[in-house]
Order: C-alpha cells, then structure tokens, then sequence
C-alpha cells in the first residue's frame, strides 16, 4: 500500500454546502484509490479579518517567517544530531517522533473538550489569537519566541563546542605516533634518573623493524652510555618507546648517530607538575561535558517542540490567509492535513486536481498546459488550485 512519508501537506478548499461535507468528499476520493493518504482535519479558530491590503501584506510576512521558523526547526534537530555523536540513530527518537507526533497532537481533539483540537487551546490560552483581528495576530510573539530559541542555541552551541574542542585537542594529543602523543599516562618516575648532575634520561622512539640494532646498538652510540639502562616503556603499532640514560656531555652525539640508524630522540623534559596538570585538565573537561550533554539534549528536545509548534501555528494562518484571499468572505473553507504515501503521491496528486480545479481556471491551465515553456519552472512553485503548504519532516532525519 506504499510506506507513508514523514511530509504532510496541508491543504484547504471551500466549504460545499457544509465544511464537513468538503472533508468527507476529500476523505472519500484519497480512500477510495488504494488509501492514497491518511487525513485529518486541522481545525483553525475563526480569526476576525481586516482589509484586502491588510491580508495581502500578512501574506508575504507569513511567508517570511515561515521560512526563519523552519530554518531554526533545522538548526535545532541539526545540533541535536551533532551532539548526539554516535548515537545519530537516537535522533529519530528524539525529535522526528516528536515532530509528528506534534502534528498528531496538536489536530487531535483534546479528550476535555471533543470540539476543540490542541491547537485552538494553545491558540486561546497562549496567543489570543481567536479575539484578535488578523491584523493584530502576534507575529512579533512567534517570531519573539523563535528568535529567543535561536539565539540561546548560538550561546549553548558555541559554549559546548568550545568544550568538545579542547577535550578533542588533549586527546588528540594523548594519541596518535609517539613522537608527537602526550607521554603522562606513559612513563613513570622510576623510569628516569633525576636530579643528577651528570647523568641524564633520554626518550627514544625505535621502530619496532630495527629494535634489534637498537639493543646491539645503543650502548655504543656515543662514549658514556649507561650499560643495560634500556628498558621499554611502551609500544604503539609501530614503534617502541625506551629509555636510555647516558651523561650529559654526551647527549649531542648521542642524538646525531641514533638519527642515523632511525632511532629518533623525543624531546622531553619528566615533570610532574605539568603532567598532572594535562591530566586534571582532561578530567575536568571530560566530567564538564558530561555534566552539560543532559541538560543540553533535554533543551533541545524542548525548544525543537517549541520552535515545531511554532511553525505548524505559522502554517495554519497561512492557510487562513490563503484561504479567505482565494476563496473571499464570509469565512468558510476547511483545512485538511494529509499525509502521502511515497508510492502514491503522484495519483495523490491528481486526485485533488481533480476534486478541485474548478476552483481555479488559471492554475488548471497551468497545469494541464505542456511544461516545457522556456524560462518557467513552474514546479517549482508548487501552486495548486486548492490552498497548499508542505510540512516536511523529512527535512529533520539524519543518516
């Protein structure tokens, strides 16, 4: 029967005699083929309207923050993905089922009162909406609030990627070569002679094919080397780490004939203090990270709500808009939410064209005309003969 997508399209038409008789021939004509959608009503409270200039006007800033909504519905589920790292599979979890569920939700009546959808609820308790004229529709306060999400989640992103970073750098440098890692965790003070006046410990990164002229070797590399004072510390893929200690007079020569047979002397200085710094850093960081990544992921799924709820508001007065500049006054239209099938859309498609191209001649026209007019992507527009918004979810589902 096709798989349905996470996209929803919103749609409206006139009401026939009655508004539930335009939902049931809608209903009828995608369930008669094969179940092209699943639908549902989406019921706008009646809001009170001005002029024709007025709604022209609340048209395009409609347009506009739609388009700023949606890009911060984005951003929010984006972060979310890059903050759950390796769980990219809990993303879906997080935010997608919300984002449907939230469509879901807010048409669905509440169980109190059967009459009224979430929606109308949040609309009366939150924005007034439903006493306002549409002229005085707070879009300063969606807008307000979506901005407010926007700007917090610039603030928490920079700071906790500001923290990934450096906990990233430290632990770049507690791997990687041997030339290059960080050795606290490594050598040990007993692997050094300190606070010698004439005798030093050296670092030396051997690779693991010439080992065996290392042990040959070393003793004799440079007069004063310490007989058997060679141990390894440590080995990566490639390579050992060993210690070698030798008098200071002879480090210099030392150096210059181990370069020769590719044993490589690290610079490096044993001090404790330093090192038990680095490891109190990456601690502190590591715990800090921790400490924020719930908080951080419980923001998130909140203001993904928040900004989502916001968007679909935005969407159904556009719908309202929409509606009363093509289908006029009084107020009678009904708005629909569908959901496609992937394997039908097409069908889908032409079903309401079908339903619903007496209502627009120029837009039937356009339609049923051949496509290729040069210098017209008409796709593009997606302009129908029925009011239509996309909802597109797909838009928040990460790979």
């Amino acid at each position: 029967k096709g798989t349905k997508m996470t996209e929803f399209w919103l749609i409206s038409a006139p009401g026939e005699k009655t508004c539930q008789q335009t939902w049931e021939k809608l209903h009828a004509a995608t369930t008669k083929h094969n179940n092209l959608s699943t639908n549902s009503k989406f019921n706008i409270p009646d809001l009170k309207v001005g002029t024709l200039d007025v709604l022209v006007g609340l048209s395009d800033e409609l347009a506009k923050l739609d388009a700023f909504v949606e890009s911060v519905v984005k951003k929010v589920a984006q972060y979310m993905a890059d903050v759950l790292e390796d769980s990219k599979d809990k993303v879906q979890e997080n935010l997608l089922a919300n984002g449907v569920f939230f469509i879901i939700v807010l048409i669905k009546p509440s169980l109190s009162n059967p009459s009224s959808g979430l929606l109308e609820q949040q609309w009366q308790a939150e924005h007034r909406f439903c006493s306002s004229s549409l002229d005085t529709v707070p879009f300063l306060f969606i807008f307000k609030g979506v901005n407010q999400i926007d700007n917090d989640l610039k603030a928490r992103a920079s700071a906790y990627n500001n923290l990934k970073g450096n906990l990233q750098n430290l632990e770049r440098k507690n791997a990687g070569s041997l030339l290059t890692r960080s050795l606290a965790d490594i050598v040990k003070k007993e692997d050094f002679v300190l606070d010698s006046e004439y005798l030093v410990t050296l670092l030396v990164i051997v690779p693991k094919l010439n080992y065996n002229d290392w042990v040959k070797q070393y003793e004799t590399l440079a007069e004063m080397v310490v007989p058997r004072s060679s141990n390894v510390l440590f080995e990566d893929q490639d390579s050992y780490l060993c210690n070698v200690t030798l008098f200071r007079k002879a480090v210099d020569d030392f150096k210059h004939k181990a370069r020769e047979y590719k044993f490589m002397v690290r610079d490096f200085q044993y001090n404790e203090e330093e090192m038990k710094a680095d490891k109190e850093e990456m601690n502190r960081l590591s715990t800090d990270k921790k400490k924020q990544f719930g908080p951080l992921v419980r923001w998130l799924k909140v203001n993904f709500s928040e900004a989502f709820i916001a968007w679909i508001h935005v969407k159904a007065l556009r719908v309202f808009v929409e509606s009363v500049l093509r289908y006029g006054l009084p107020v009678n239209f009904q708005a629909m939410l569908l959901q496609p099938n992937k394997k039908t859309m097409k069908k889908l498609r032409e079903v309401l064209y079908d339903l619903y191209k007496h209502l627009d001649s120029s837009a039937a026209a356009i339609i049923d005309a051949t496509m290729d007019i040069p210098g017209l992507n008409l796709s593009q527009q997606e302009y129908y003969p029925y009011v239509y918004y996309k909802i597109d979810c797909n838009l928040l589902e990460f790979k």
